[in-house]
């Protein structure tokens, strides 16, 4: 679909409205109209309707195929955007998905056939790509003043009581009751893809309480630079914040790691260089703080910052033709990960290769 210039602010349809409506909310800052939205839950498009004025509340993702719009943000199910996602592309409808991105190797070879067959674009929702730490991070490494990355790692925990957990990933009416324990593992694989520039070449998964095996998983991933990736996510205790996200990278000449503090400080970046790597052979060590974004007129929260950056690359790229900040082949590959630890598990944690679905044309 070519956009009319004339139009204005590109016209957004979202699906999913529990984080899809905080996603809308930030529309207006970054310059997108939100004119649909839909839900299966009659009690979230109630919820919804007065805080999207001007928009047409729908019940299914069908709905919208319909409605004249520029781009449309999946956030639907967490195992359910490939299909609304290879159903708007083919209509030339911009996509940007919430993760994950597909639900197995071949829905990811669907869509990434999808993407690169449309005149729009895919682009993968993961805003911890764009959480300040993590682009503090990406700085570090992209300077060179650690060197090569050898070992990535990424924490994304949760600590909640076990009767909480248990009532969240035993409703089968929640999709959170229908992935493996290693699926939701995007918030951690894309900042490490993002930082190294790499691909996952295999992924060897291992359970952390046996007693619960569904509480939370260590993926252990081989990197196409040859560094070593160790992720954590699920259901873990004692971060500093019930909601946290950690992420170290040691090179071959120091060590840049986010603060495991809480609060503000969590957002900040530690750095250390070894004596003989540093000048002068002292060592030097640094906590680095990143600077407020001003988006639309006003500081962006920090939590909102990776969200808010999302839909302003989002917006760029329909309106001004820029490349999706993180592309439909990243997509998949950080997707494909938490499926391919279920199948090692299943291996009694045997390494399962990550198939290379293709380089871009």
């Amino acid at each position: 679909m070519e956009r009319n210039e004339a139009r204005g602010r590109p016209r957004i349809g979202v699906v999913g409205l529990r984080r899809g409506l905080h996603m809308a909310e930030h529309c207006p800052r970054v310059g997108l109209e939100v004119v649909a939205a839909c839900d299966l839950d009659p009690q979230c498009r109630a919820q919804a309707a007065p805080r999207l004025p001007g928009a047409a509340v729908a019940e299914r993702w069908q709905d919208l195929l319909g409605t004249d719009l520029d781009g449309v943000i999946l956030a639907n199910d967490f195992d359910a955007h490939a299909e609304p996602a290879v159903a708007f592309l083919e209509r030339g409808v911009h996509v940007l998905s919430e993760t994950a991105a597909c639900a197995g190797v071949e829905e990811g070879r669907r869509l990434i056939a999808a993407a690169d067959a449309s005149a729009a674009t895919y682009s993968f929702a993961e805003n911890f790509v764009f959480h300040p730490h993590v682009r503090l991070l990406r700085a570090a490494v992209e300077s060179g003043e650690i060197g090569r990355p050898v070992l990535v790692e990424a924490d994304y925990l949760h600590g909640m009581a076990p009767e909480a957990v248990d009532a969240l990933v035993g409703d089968p009416a929640h999709w959170r009751g229908r992935i493996a324990a290693t699926a939701y593992c995007t918030h951690t694989l894309s900042p490490v893809l993002a930082v190294t520039g790499a691909r996952p070449l295999d992924v060897a998964a291992h359970t952390v309480d046996g007693d619960r095996p569904d509480s939370a998983a260590v993926l252990v991933v081989r990197l196409s630079t040859g560094a070593l990736a160790v992720t954590r996510h699920g259901f873990l205790q004692g971060e500093p914040d019930s909601h946290w996200s950690w992420v170290s990278a040691r090179g071959t000449r120091g060590l840049a790691e986010s603060v495991r503090a809480p609060g503000e400080r969590s957002w900040s970046l530690r750095v250390r260089t070894e004596a003989w790597a540093a000048p002068g052979g002292v060592p030097r060590e640094e906590e680095r703080t990143p600077p407020p974004l001003e988006i639309g007129g006003g500081v962006v929260p920090r939590a909102d910052e990776g969200t808010v950056l999302v839909l302003e690359a989002f917006r760029a790229t329909i309106a001004d033709g820029a490349p999706p900040a993180v592309d439909v082949r990243a997509a998949v590959a950080a997707s494909l990960v938490g499926v391919l630890g279920a199948e090692s598990l299943a291996k009694g944690s045997a390494p399962v290769p990550v198939p290379d679905l293709g380089a871009a044309d």
